[in-house]
């Protein structure tokens, strides 16, 4: 494994290149970032929304894509408080909400005044995928991932709101198979977040393609008739997922800090991520198969906005990437209906043996950063 010189991402990342210096595109994207002329960008952000606001009489004029986070908070305060827009909220619903999401969820409603949509998935027929696609491909989540990003979508076409508002281009932003900045959100499906795979390879006798009605995603036509525009608001503002976070708490947010839930383990902030407890384990999985995880992603984002030094995310990442949270995994197996026995024996086969070798019954990292010259 190769880190990047400025923070502590491996090139072990699917999508992530480095430059002839060792950089990663990330760590430059946050360098070019620095010069963008944010004024001109907002003002871009309200001749859009001069476009769309009132198109449809007392009616939406946009959609925003939520989850009841910090970055959700964010984009219903810029759209509706500075934008003056009427956003209709759509969601997909968790399969167990913490107190905490579940509060941050009903408040950012209730604060800014936004009806919501919200999908509930299929539970019976989601455990039996949520199981699968572990199984098959190491992402239990695919099926809620891939739904995240249709229904948005799906409701702009039906509702006919063309306008749909997505927070950050993590492809881009992060590292990813994104190199070139966009205010288009057309190709987020694209951003590997969820792998594409032919139906075929889902289909059995348990999962028929009726059962996959709520992802399978809208045609080129139905997008192009409908005049869908999906943007990532992150173009248009300086996104900052922390500042965001504390913009969001004065308008009711709460962190798990702030209610004591839950402290935990492969975290390195109590802020991101924090409505569900299971679907925690699908970011996890990364380390397994590349060999970081949450803690090496939030680590290099407080390195390239200045938060920690690259020497203090190296120790954190040692300290926590390796951990899977046994909150996160219980309720992960409670769900799907399977043991932690079962849920190992799974793991096993995804371990990255280029990266990992197993002493005394424990993998581990062969050439992790910290024993690497700095």
């Amino acid at each position: 494994m190769k880190f990047c010189k400025k923070c502590v991402m491996p090139d072990t990342r699917p999508g992530i290149v480095f430059d002839a210096e060792g950089v990663c595109h990330a760590c430059r994207v946050a360098e070019q970032r620095k010069n963008i002329d944010w004024n001109k960008r907002f003002k871009e952000l309200e001749k859009l929304c001069d476009k769309y606001r009132g198109k449809n009489g007392h009616y939406y004029d946009c959609i925003i894509a939520v989850s009841g986070g910090k970055d959700s908070h964010y984009q219903v305060y810029v759209m509706k408080e500075l934008m003056h827009m009427n956003p209709l909220l759509v969601n997909v619903n968790n399969f167990s909400w913490t107190k905490t999401g579940l509060y941050n969820f009903n408040n950012m409603s209730e604060t800014f005044g936004c009806d919501i949509i919200s999908l509930h998935l299929n539970k019976k027929m989601a455990r039996k995928f949520l199981w699968k696609a572990l199984v098959k491909m190491g992402s239990p989540t695919w099926y809620w991932d891939k739904a995240v990003y249709v229904f948005p979508i799906r409701m702009g076409i039906n509702f006919n709101i063309p306008l749909i508002i997505y927070g950050e281009n993590i492809s881009y932003e992060y590292g990813g198979f994104q190199t070139k900045e966009t205010y288009s959100a057309m190709n987020q499906i694209n951003n590997d977040v969820v792998k594409a795979v032919d139906w075929d390879y889902w289909l059995d006798d348990d999962i028929t393609m009726k059962d996959l009605n709520t992802v399978i995603y809208p045609t080129q036509e139905e997008i192009k008739e409908a005049e869908i525009n999906p943007i990532y608001l992150s173009y248009f503002v300086k996104w900052d997922g922390y500042k965001n976070m504390e913009l969001a708490k004065k308008y009711g947010f709460k962190s798990l800090g702030d209610t004591g839930e839950w402290e935990r383990e492969g975290f390195i902030e109590d802020y991101d991520q924090i409505d569900a407890f299971g679907y925690l384990v699908h970011p996890w999985l990364k380390y397994p198969k590349y060999g970081h995880a949450r803690a090496t992603d939030v680590a290099s984002y407080w390195i390239r906005t200045g938060r920690i030094t690259r020497e203090k995310g190296i120790e954190l990442v040692k300290e926590h990437d390796h951990k899977l949270d046994k909150r996160a995994l219980k309720d992960f197996l409670d769900f799907v209906g399977h043991t932690e026995e079962e849920f190992w024996q799974v793991i096993d086969k995804f371990w990255n043996r280029d990266l990992f070798e197993k002493i005394n019954g424990i993998w581990k990292l062969k050439n992790p950063i910290w024993k690497q010259k700095q």
